[in-house]
């Protein structure tokens, strides 16, 4: 009579386990996205909703092959104003996840090497913000951005403006980089942070003895250690600052392009749900890579 081992008996639920995330990305990625994918292969109508299904169930694959239309991609690729509207989207992503990666990596770098005991007061401060709405934040900064807001009244209060002069940065991507950095700092801090706490002082105290410059160990020792760290800060930033929507909506201008606004109103002002569905899809496509490159960098961090 064959005994069972605990290993055999544990296995049921060890798979299970295991299943579970891929559950949720079927239930949650992988079927709403395929609703997408279909919606781009129609065709516009004047209904609710407003477009002609391809097809009406998997009954009939040949039928479903034979009435697929990617009129809807083409388009995208001939008219100037989406592929204008990528090409923004990906040039605000990039400077902006610069900036952050500027500013966050000192911030990073002196909480790391802060004592130990004010480490997580430091990390909850960077954190403070996600206690108030995402909208309520980005709504703040019109009131300070704006030209008789905050600023204005603190650069004429301190005399770098005349009472007649005002800040004239709303409504331009020069706003809009502040709203993305201020918004998405916390997403390049924390890995950052993550990675830099791990270093071995050690090492640089090492290189100091030798002879070795801050800033030479800084290059050859801090900066390449924290690599993972920066990269897996920067694909947390740059792949949602490329759909962001309610930042460039609220503090950009009617110049300021991002893909983000042109699918709000594909979807809600002109109703082409097929157009916008495939200028959904094409956005994953163009972020496919960054994301194949920070799932990669987290394998090898694990």
């Amino acid at each position: 009579m064959a005994i069972s081992s605990p290993e055999n008996r544990q296995s049921p639920m060890r798979w299970l386990v295991v299943a579970v995330p891929y559950i949720w990305l079927a239930l949650f990625f992988a079927a709403p996205f395929l609703i997408i994918v279909k919606i781009s292969l129609s065709d516009t109508a004047i209904a609710m909703p407003p477009y002609v299904p391809v097809f009406d169930g998997f009954s009939r694959i040949g039928d479903f092959f034979s009435q697929l239309d990617f009129e809807n991609y083409i388009f995208l690729t001939e008219d100037p104003l989406y592929v204008e509207a990528y090409l923004s989207s990906l040039r605000i992503a990039a400077i902006s996840t610069g900036l952050l990666l500027l500013i966050g990596y000192p911030m990073a770098l002196a909480m790391a090497r802060a004592p130990s005991t004010i480490r997580p007061t430091l990390v909850m401060l960077v954190i403070l913000p996600f206690w108030t709405s995402f909208l309520i934040r980005v709504y703040a900064w019109i009131g300070i951005l704006k030209p008789e807001g905050l600023l204005t009244v603190l650069f004429q209060t301190i005399g770098i403006l005349g009472p007649d002069q005002q800040v004239n940065i709303f409504r331009t991507d020069t706003s809009v980089f502040i709203g993305m950095v201020y918004s998405y700092l916390p997403f390049m801090v924390l890995p950052l942070y993550a990675a830099l706490e791990k270093l071995d002082a050690t090492l640089l105290e090492a290189a100091a003895d030798l002879g070795c410059p801050p800033w030479k160990a800084f290059w050859k020792i801090t900066f390449p250690l924290s690599l993972p760290g920066v990269i897996a800060g920067s694909m947390i930033c740059f792949i949602p600052i490329t759909g962001e929507f309610v930042i460039p909506d609220l503090l950009g201008g009617a110049q300021t392009l991002m893909i983000g606004k042109t699918l709000w109103t594909e979807f809600f002002g002109n109703r082409d749900w097929p157009l916008a569905s495939a200028v959904a899809v094409l956005l994953l496509l163009v972020l496919v890579v960054p994301i194949a490159i920070f799932q990669n960098q987290q394998k090898k961090v694990a």
